[in-house]
């Protein structure tokens, strides 16, 4: 089986940004000792807990600390970029780091109303645009234009030897259908999706359509998932999570609490509601636990990998999941 590494560098209660950024560079060490197949950052704008609006500026510097893992955005952020600089940055991260890199991309805001102005004060129609985006971003990676195009007379230098693979993230039947379009391979949120993520992702099987160069449909799934010595620990490990996500939800600017903070906190009925749900998308338990709720899933996709995101107040209870996990699953 392979697995991977999805890391949105969070920050938790007494920790700084740059600890959480730190954190982040020795999960991609851990996860490339283990062998993990990928490491990807998620971006985000101005989002409470969160440390990292530029996977880019991260994976020059966890290209630079690795060695056989690959690594990539998940994902950049389109409607903000125009994809000429999006294609020279990742041209760039794959000329430096060969065979390597792939440029992950999605169209959410990844923040508020506010941020998103900020960034791009037309993202809804730069959203709708997203299936032209997509053809001028693949055309700049693979050097298409025809000859009449103006954009033929310039390249996204350097140019790498292998390009870095798109992929297109999403959560939804729509995002499947597009990916399948342009014959690129998909990576599906199963932790942050309310769908059927099942049916969504066998849209894309179906309808696929090769690319440039992919012959074949090829999915990841993120996962969130926690594990620990026994499941009793890893549920209360996930607590921290948890009541982060409660908290944010009230609009509280927090980090991810401990899990001393989460056990005695007086969650209100929905709250602890909302926790059950939230829970039903989670993997958590004990290693032999998390190995079987894994291979499940991977059958249920029929999913070529699975991306496991966990996200816990120390980071050595993170990092111990990550091993534990490569221990059961990735051991030679």
């Amino acid at each position: 089986m392979r697995l991977s590494i999805l890391d949105q560098a969070p920050i938790s209660v007494g920790m700084t940004p740059q600890g959480a950024l730190q954190a982040s560079i020795e999960l991609a060490q851990l996860g490339d000792r283990l062998g993990y197949t990928r490491f990807w950052m998620a971006e985000h704008h101005d989002l409470s807990g969160l440390a990292c609006p530029s996977p880019d500026v991260m994976l020059g510097i966890i290209g630079s600390k690795t060695t056989n893992i690959r690594i990539g955005s998940g994902a950049v952020l389109v409607p903000h970029y125009r994809p000429f600089k999006i294609a020279e940055t990742y041209n760039l991260l794959a000329t430096l780091y060969p065979g390597r890199v792939d440029l992950g991309i999605g169209r959410a805001p990844g923040g508020s109303a506010e941020a998103t102005i900020a960034l791009s004060n037309n993202f809804l129609d730069n959203v709708r645009k997203i299936p032209e985006t997509i053809d001028e971003l693949l055309k700049f990676l693979y050097n298409d234009f025809s000859k009449d195009n103006i954009y033929s007379k310039i390249k996204p230098t350097p140019v790498p030897q292998s390009s870095p693979k798109p992929w297109l993230l999403g959560t939804s039947k729509k995002s499947a259908m597009l990916a399948a379009e342009k014959g690129m391979a998909y990576a599906f949120g199963h932790f942050m999706s309310s769908q059927d993520g099942p049916e969504i992702v066998r849209k894309y099987y179906n309808d696929f359509s090769r690319g440039y160069d992919l012959s074949k449909p090829e999915v990841v799934v993120a996962i969130s998932v926690i594990c620990a010595d026994t499941s009793e620990e890893a549920e209360a490990l996930a607590l921290s999570s948890q009541l982060w996500s409660v908290k944010r939800g009230k609009g509280e600017d927090i980090g991810i609490p401990s899990v001393e903070e989460a056990i005695s906190y007086a969650y209100t009925a929905d709250e602890r509601l909302l926790i059950e749900r939230s829970k039903q998308k989670m993997v958590i338990g004990n290693p032999q636990a998390v190995k079987s709720q894994l291979k499940e899933l991977k059958k249920l996709y029929n999913a070529d990998e699975l991306m496991i995101v966990t996200i816990t107040h120390r980071s050595e209870a993170k990092l111990k999941s990550y091993e534990l996990i490569a221990k059961e699953m990735l051991a030679k």
